[in-house]
């Protein structure tokens, strides 16, 4: 129920056995590596799970997401009004996974950027994990969420001066405990990332009595902002992980490699697997009306209906990867359609059930067949992810782009604010607010596009518009994304930082 990482498709589950239940996707090591990496997730990650848009395909290692998301909260995996039970939650999901492939915590990597790099160095200083890889974390949580009010009252309950030394305190104490001091520690930060003089700098002397900790520093005129420091490294951090992955910690001396068991028995790791399943067989799986099965469809676009009693949302998918989740109305009916173009040919589609708590049904399938690409029809669709194209004159050829990040009504971070999503048939797109131009973005061959602004926004809600434009000038109709920007805060001028060193 996600793209497919590692060893196929991975498989989703919920470990319910704590006070607060732990939603996660596990993906299988290829070629028996004997390797866990568990992944945090940052803020604004989609659906709340890091690192999931495919670039950990590759690995060789078991991957375990975690989602941060509880009663539909993000909480640094910590506490829910400052009850550290969730964090024992967290705890007890991935150690219920390692011990299940017969693992150690020194054959563990802590994986996570921004929030998810605090939630990496604390897990993995607290419970003696061997590898943590920490990008861009803060270190200081409970004044960092000043920034993040409503996770802040979820986590604290109440925002006192009490509980935010408390939340402030939680790595820095481990640190200055020494807990952990054999770990091979991997922290990433840049003078461009506005968070690192405050949250990030005046910590790293803690770590002096560390046998391997490693400070990456990426200063770049390319770099802007906290995001892309992330962004500018990821090639360098997935050469980082698959030597971790070998069991190789970039330090002086010898070091071995390989450790890959083929044969290893996977019947405890499958037993847990199948013992907390995110699909439970007694949620009836959705009904699909429309399309048909076998249904002949002679246009690119396909509206999908059906019925879903006692979901909230249905999730579709297609090969492993995912296609969009449409809201369930209160009767159970429901409606979506993909946002871009099917390609000519056969496709079956799996579409799931989910309910309150997370689970998912047992799922529908449903296969048609496109028999003839043309251009979409005029009247307005839904795009990926429930955005609203709005009515505007076009080209007769230029599909709609789809927006995916942000989502919809999400409070984004300021100042600078970033948006991504895919254009098919275009060569760029073009972003306006209230009838004034911002700006455009190239199309890349893969039909993605990313862009940012460049400039600092208020804070509140935005309506940004953008459409696609393609090689015959053709203006597409209007997709429209409504978000908040939050802590919209000016940008602080450069910092003294050290230059070299580590």
């Amino acid at each position: 129920m996600s793209n497919a990482p590692s060893g196929g498709a991975p498989h989703s589950g919920i470990e319910a056995s704590g006070k607060y239940p732990v939603q996660y996707r596990f993906a299988h090591a290829k070629k028996g590596n004997q390797h866990l990496v568990v992944v945090f997730a940052n803020f604004a990650a989609p659906d709340d799970y890091g690192w999931s848009n495919g670039v950990f395909d590759n690995l060789r290692s078991n991957i375990l997401w975690i989602r941060d998301q509880f009663d539909g909260k993000n909480s640094y995996y910590l506490c829910k009004g400052m009850d550290f039970e969730l964090e024992r939650s967290v705890i007890t999901l991935i150690s219920n996974v390692m011990n299940s492939l017969g693992l150690t915590p020194d054959q563990c990597t802590m994986w996570g950027g921004s929030k998810g790099g605090s939630a990496a160095l604390y897990f993995g200083l607290k419970y003696g994990f061997r590898n943590i890889v920490s990008i861009v974390p803060q270190f200081m949580i409970g004044t960092y969420l000043e920034k993040h009010p409503s996770v802040a009252e979820f986590m604290m309950g109440q925002v006192t001066e009490t509980n935010i030394r408390v939340l402030d305190n939680a790595i820095p104490d481990l640190v200055r405990a020494g807990a952990n001091r054999g770990a091979n520690i991997y922290v990433l930060s840049s003078p461009q990332d506005e968070q690192y003089p405050v949250q990030v700098e005046p910590f790293l002397g803690l770590f002096n009595g560390y046998e391997n900790f490693n400070f990456i520093f990426s200063d770049s005129p390319f770099i802007s902002d906290h995001t892309d420091v992330t962004r500018r490294n990821v090639p360098m951090l997935m050469g980082l992980i698959n030597f971790l992955i070998d069991g190789m910690a970039p330090r002086l001396g010898f070091v071995g490699n390989g450790r890959e068991q083929p044969d290893a028995d996977r019947s405890a790791i499958d037993g847990y697997l199948k013992a907390t399943s995110q699909v439970r067989p007694s949620f009836p799986a959705p009904m699909v009306f429309t399309p048909s099965p076998g249904q002949q469809v002679h246009t690119p676009t396909v509206g999908f209906t059906g019925s879903a009693p006692g979901a909230v949302r249905v999730s579709i998918w297609e090969h492993g990867k995912f296609l969009g989740s449409p809201q369930a109305a209160p009767d159970g009916s429901w409606s979506w359609e993909l946002g871009r173009p099917w390609s000519k040919g056969q496709h079956v589609v799996r579409i799931f059930a989910v309910d309150t708590t997370g689970f998912a049904s047992p799922a529908t399938e449903v296969a048609f067949t496109v028999q003839a690409q043309g251009s979409p029809s005029p009247g307005p669709h839904m795009a990926s992810g429930g955005q609203l194209p709005v009515q505007q004159t076009t080209g007769p050829s230029a599909p709609a782009p789809v927006i995916s990040v942000p989502a919809p009504g999400q409070q984004v971070p300021g100042p600078v604010i970033g948006l991504m999503g895919y254009a098919q048939g275009a060569v760029h797109v073009e972003f306006v607010e209230e009838g004034m131009p911002l700006g455009m973005a190239p199309v890349a061959p893969d039909s993605s596009w990313s862009w940012e602004s460049g400039w600092s926004w208020t804070e509140g809600p935005h309506t940004v518009e953008c459409h696609a434009v393609d090689m015959g000038g053709n203006k597409s109709q209007r997709t429209a994304v409504t978000f908040s920007v939050v802590n919209a805060y000016a940008s602080p001028a450069p910092a003294q930082h050290l230059t070299s060193g580590y």
